[in-house]
């Protein structure tokens, strides 16, 4: 088994901590693992994706040119790596802010109104972990119990009084997402 994923969006999305997550939790089951973050200098609204390789034997490289599964959070995201997935894989995408919608008939798509959902329980932060959710219900390759620590793991300790909502998170993700097409 090898998951090659990339997640993509906006700074400030936790983009980059989704993956973090996956990581951890990959590291927790014994999975070869590979996380790569790409971003731009800007801190929030620049670009921001972060590739990560769950595998079952040795990561030849982090490098990668397709994807398995790309899970993007913006339209610049959807035009760049929509044409990357590869054929057979899964795209998995928040509607918010979405102007034209994925198009090809080769690949699983998925659409998750993570932000709207988010903004509706008054929490923007928990974002990352609706659509986390989401992506743990299509392919379930790490267990919800290893990313609840590989979440305890990358928050600050500070933030620990927040693993009890975004736990909820990722549950309610894994109730909203919604096949739009499938293969």
């Amino acid at each position: 088994m090898k998951e090659e994923i990339i997640i993509a969006g906006f700074g400030g999305q936790g983009v980059l901590s989704m993956g973090k997550i996956l990581a951890y939790s990959g590291v927790m089951q014994n999975m070869e693992v590979s996380w790569m973050p790409s971003y731009g200098p800007e801190m929030r609204g620049g670009t921001a994706n972060v590739t990560v390789v769950l595998s079952d034997q040795r990561i030849s490289s982090p490098m990668l040119q397709v994807f398995d599964t790309a899970i993007l959070l913006n339209q610049q995201s959807l035009d760049k790596f929509e044409p990357k997935v590869k054929a057979g894989g899964v795209l998995l995408y928040d509607s918010n802010g979405i102007t034209r919608h994925p198009e090809r008939d080769d690949i699983n798509i998925y659409r998750i109104d993570a932000t709207e959902e988010a903004s509706r329980l008054k929490n923007s932060k928990i974002m990352n972990m609706i659509v986390l959710g989401a992506y743990l219900k299509i392919k379930p390759l790490v267990e919800l119990e290893n990313v609840l620590k590989g979440l305890k793991k990358s928050l600050p300790e500070r933030h620990h009084h927040m693993l009890p909502i975004n736990e909820k998170a990722v549950l309610r993700g894994m109730e909203l997402v919604r096949e739009v097409s499938p293969v």
